[in-house]
């Protein structure tokens, strides 16, 4: 449990740009529905900025994992983890698949998924792959004539090796698992409502690792001839039985709008109060892509690995939802996502029905998520935005510094008196605080450090040296790396 949140807050920095490129792209959608950017060179600017992130998501979250995963959180590691990404996703590519297996490039079947090998799921495994590599081997000294590549140099070489073998492991395990679920998702189609309820609970599920592109080829697109989000958009209504076009979109919109951003507010609420305003600002922004755009990662990312618990009752939730409405008939559809933007141009289709009683479902998810959330939290004190592990509880939280304040002057004046440069053997910093491990314990003068007007030092073991700075931690950090 320790390992997936300490993943979740590696993934804190990959999330945090998240929220932005949504709403970019929600505008964009907004001033040109139909054209996408082609009716309107506004929308296009807008689309395309917001597309560079959200369409890249793998590449980030393998930098974004292998930095805030690494040791010291060096460069290195982030290079190590685009290294890990280009080579797994180059590899298993479509093109390269059909050139491995010594065939033409239009036998590599859809249904098996190497087309979506470019996910989050496989950005952050390249990541960890590359942290651990980088952890590994960032300090090993080759003999002289291999000097070259030894250390930091050492850690991309490795990482490439490895992901090597997790690329192989991955050219037979990945098609069969995708193309399993393209099977299941067709056998849960003659379930009708149920159905539609079933696959929104896996569609949620799956999202850590990518694999919800299987079921969406089946229920969103004509794979096996449903074709919901285009039949939607183009007002064709379904001519299979015990479907109706919309049924596997409409119940995601009180989910995104309303559900999702009543988590945020439970989160935020019970998150410790000297962690606060770290999580209103990542939760909020979360929650207003979720509504406005129709986003989840943001949200989702934030909390999945921090609390797996928590992930799986919103899965069941969105998955009631959709079978909600499915049920009731309660339809609209979605171009781009589940959130305002597509409601209310959604009820311009024909095809809309009933589409304003997904409001007051989503006002009652709303709730259900917040008092959930809510109680869940508390109850098994869950690792959610704001409430993580860490040495921060054991004193408070810093003082919150003035934007004028002199950090270079605080960083040089902690730096002496943790016996200067020569001394520090590693630094690292968290939400509040400077962590260091020193090589003599006997020549750190706390008065010293004292001087910098900091809130207080902790010598939680025998080496380790971490000094209380605030919110502004990271500024004080990134002066004392120049001094070292």
């Amino acid at each position: 449990m320790k390992k997936l949140q300490k993943l979740g807050r590696a993934l804190m920095n990959p999330v945090a740009v998240l929220p932005v490129a949504a709403i970019l792209m929600g505008l964009g959608y907004w001033i040109d529905p139909n054209g996408w950017g082609g009716d309107s060179q506004i929308a296009a600017f807008l689309i395309k900025s917001g597309a560079a992130i959200l369409d890249n998501l793998g590449i980030i979250f393998a930098v974004g994992v292998a930095y805030g995963l690494s040791k010291d959180k060096d460069g290195a590691a982030a290079f190590s983890g685009l290294v890990a990404f280009l080579v797994v996703t180059t590899l298993l590519s479509p093109g390269a698949v059909a050139q491995l297996r010594g065939v033409a490039p239009e036998e590599v079947l859809v249904t098996e998924g190497f087309g979506k090998i470019n996910n989050a799921f496989i950005g952050i495994l390249s990541g960890i792959i590359a942290a651990l590599c980088y952890n590994k081997f960032s300090g090993v000294k080759l003999p002289e004539f291999l000097a070259f590549f030894s250390g930091r140099r050492l850690a991309p070489i490795m990482t490439s090796f490895f992901m090597l073998i997790a690329s192989g492991i991955l050219f037979f395990l990945w098609p069969v698992i995708y193309g399993g679920l393209v099977t299941f998702g067709g056998g849960i189609q003659k379930l009708g409502a149920i159905g539609a309820g079933i696959y929104a609970f896996f569609n949620r599920l799956l999202i850590p690792t990518g694999l919800h592109h299987a079921l969406n080829s089946v229920f969103w697109f004509d794979t096996i001839g449903i074709n919901d989000i285009p039949n939607f958009l183009g007002g064709v209504k379904s001519t299979i039985p015990g479907v109706t076009t919309g049924m596997y979109q409409a119940g995601f919109f009180p989910i995104m709008m309303f559900g999702l951003p009543g988590a945020a507010l439970a989160m935020y609420q019970t998150a410790k109060p000297n962690k606060k305003k770290v999580a209103l600002s990542l939760l909020t922004a979360g929650a207003f892509a979720s509504f406005f755009t129709g986003v989840t990662e943001p949200l989702e990312f934030a909390f999945m690995f921090l609390a797996p618990g928590l992930y799986l009752i919103h899965a069941i939730l969105t998955g009631i939802s959709v079978f909600i409405a499915a049920t009731m008939g309660w339809m609209a559809g979605f171009g781009f996502s589940a959130g305002f933007v597509d409601m209310f141009l959604s009820a311009r289709n024909p095809l809309a029905t009933q589409w304003y009683m997904l409001i007051p479902l989503g006002l009652v998810f709303f709730a259900i998520y917040y008092f959930v959330f809510r109680f869940a939290i508390t109850k098994w004190n869950l690792k959610t935005p704001g409430r993580e592990d860490d040495e921060d509880d054991m004193a408070g939280e810093g003082k919150e510094l003035a934007a004028d304040t002199d950090f270079k002057a605080m960083a040089s004046t902690i730096l002496e008196g943790l016996g200067g440069a020569e001394n520090i053997e590693s630094l690292d910093y968290c939400i509040t605080r400077l962590r260091m491990e020193v090589k003599d314990r006997l020549l750190v003068d706390e008065g010293k450090i004292k001087q910098a007007k900091i809130s207080g030092v902790i010598r939680p073991a025998k080496n380790s040296v971490q000094v209380i700075v605030g919110p502004q931690v990271q500024f004080v950090a990134d002066e004392m790396r120049k001094m070292l």
